[in-house]
C-alpha cells in the first residue's frame, strides 16, 4: 500500500498504471493508417486519471496532439512543460483570447465573429494563429451547421493572419445508430472535397472518436480523437479490441464489528442483517465521487471474494456485511480493479448506477490521492 506521504492519512486511493494505459495507446496506433495522427483527449484530469502525469507519458509515446476542454487545462499543459500542439475543444468568449497566444493554443472556432476577433489580434501582435473548424453534422451541440460550414470556411481561410489547421464534427449515435452515423461520415466528407476544390486543403481533418475509431473505419480521415479507449474503457459492450484498464479505486477496512439480527445499517435502515453477522466500514463515499445510487447493489473484493454494499453509502463510508469472512483492520479493499482472479470494473458500476463509464471515472474526486505506477 502507498505511504501516508502519499495518499494522505485516510487510506483511500486511485492507482494509475501508466504501463497500461501505453500499451492502449500501441493498441490504439496499430489500428491506423501510419500517416494518420492522433489525438488524445485529456479533458476533465485525464477522466479522472490525472491530467499532468498521464499526458507525459503519451508525449514520451508519441502523441501528436492532446485535446482539452479549456484555456486552463491547456495553460496547466504549458506550465509542465508539454510542447505539443493542444487543441481546445470546447467555445472561448472573445475578451479570453490573449492567453491562446501567450501559451501557443489552437481554438475551436464556430462562427466569423469569433474568427475576426482573432485574426485582428493575431494581426495587432503580428501573430498568426491556427484553429479547428467546429462542423455540426448532427451533434446538437456547437458547431457551425452542415448547411453553412462551406461559407464560414471560406471566410475564414481568406483571414490574413488565420491559418485552418483543422476540420472536424462529432457522432452522437456511434454505438447506437449505425446508419445515422455513417450519413454524418458521408456529409462530412463530401464538405472536405468541395472545400478541396476551392483550393482549401486543411491538413487535420477528424471525426472519429473511440466507437468511430473502432467501429468505422471510414471516419479516421487524417486525424483520430480516442477518448475512453485510451483510458482502457469500453464505450460500447462488445467491441473487439484488447485494452487494459487504467484506474483502480482502493481502500483499507477501517472498522468492524458484530451485530444481531434484524438490525439496520445506515440512513433509513436500507439495509437489515438477516443474522447475526459482522459489519465492516470502509472510508469512502459519495463525498469522493463514489455514487450513492450503488447502495445495496455495487460489490467490493475483500479478502479476494465479492461483497455487496449493505445499506447506503454515505458522505465519507460504506459498509459490508461480511458475514463470517475472515479479515481485520486495515485488510485491502477493492472497488474498481482486480484482487486475485475476481474483478470490478467501471463498466460494471455504470450499468448499475444507470449511466455511462465516463461519468464513474470523471465523477472521482480530487481528495482522493493518485498514485502513478509505470
Amino acid at each position: 500500500m502507498p505511504d501516508k506521504n502519499k495518499i494522505g492519512y485516510r487510506p483511500t486511493w486511485v492507482e494509475v498504471n501508466l504501463k497500461n494505459l501505453e500499451h492502449n495507446f500501441k493498441i490504439i496506433k496499430r489500428r491506423l493508417r501510419p500517416e494518420t495522427k492522433i489525438l488524445v483527449t485529456v479533458k476533465a484530469d485525464a477522466y479522472g486519471h490525472g491530467l499532468i502525469p498521464v499526458s507525459k507519458r503519451l508525449v514520451a509515446n508519441g502523441v501528436n496532439f492532446l485535446g482539452v476542454a479549456s484555456i486552463d487545462e491547456g495553460i496547466k499543459l504549458r506550465a509542465a512543460g508539454i510542447k505539443i500542439p493542444v487543441l481546445i475543444l470546447g467555445l472561448i468568449l472573445k475578451k479570453d483570447i490573449i492567453p491562446l497566444f501567450t501559451y501557443n493554443l489552437t481554438p475551436t472556432v464556430c462562427d466569423f465573429e469569433f474568427a475576426f476577433a482573432l485574426n485582428h489580434k493575431a494581426a495587432k501582435l503580428n501573430k498568426p494563429i491556427s484553429l479547428h473548424i467546429k462542423v455540426d453534422t448532427g451533434m446538437g451541440r456547437i458547431g457551425v451547421l452542415y448547411d453553412g460550414a462551406f461559407n464560414l470556411t471560406e471566410k475564414i481561410h481568406n483571414l490574413k493572419f488565420i491559418k485552418i489547421d483543422g476540420i472536424f464534427t462529432h457522432f452522437p449515435l456511434a454505438d447506437t445508430n449505425r446508419k445515422f452515423t455513417i450519413s454524418q461520415i458521408k456529409l462530412f466528407n463530401k464538405l472536405v472535397i468541395d472545400l478541396l476544390k476551392r483550393g482549401i486543403d486543411i491538413p487535420l481533418i477528424h471525426a472519429a472518436n473511440s466507437i468511430g475509431l473502432i467501429d468505422y473505419k471510414d471516419s479516421h480521415f487524417t486525424l483520430v480523437r480516442p477518448g475512453l479507449v485510451i483510458y482502457g474503457l469500453h464505450p460500447k459492450q462488445g467491441l473487439k479490441i484488447n485494452l487494459k484498464p487504467v484506474l483502480s479505486l482502493k481502500t483499507r477496512v477501517i472498522f468492524i464489528k458484530q451485530v444481531p439480527a434484524g438490525y439496520g445499517v445506515s440512513y433509513g435502515h436500507a439495509y437489515i442483517t438477516k443474522r447475526r453477522t459482522r459489519i465492516a466500514t470502509l472510508p469512502i463515499g459519495y463525498g469522493d465521487g463514489y455514487p450513492r445510487n450503488l447502495s445495496n447493489l455495487a460489490q467490493v473484493l475483500i479478502g479476494k471474494n465479492k461483497m455487496h454494499i449493505s445499506g447506503r453509502i454515505c458522505m465519507d463510508q460504506i459498509m459490508v456485511d461480511v458475514g463470517r469472512l475472515k479479515l481485520k483492520i486495515g485488510d485491502e479493499v477493492v472497488l474498481i480493479g482486480k484482487q486475485g482472479a475476481q474483478e470490478i470494473t467501471v463498466e460494471e458500476l455504470a450499468r448499475l448506477s444507470k449511466t455511462i463509464p465516463y461519468e464513474i471515472v470523471c465523477g472521482l474526486s480530487n481528495r482522493i490521492s493518485r498514485i502513478y505506477i509505470s
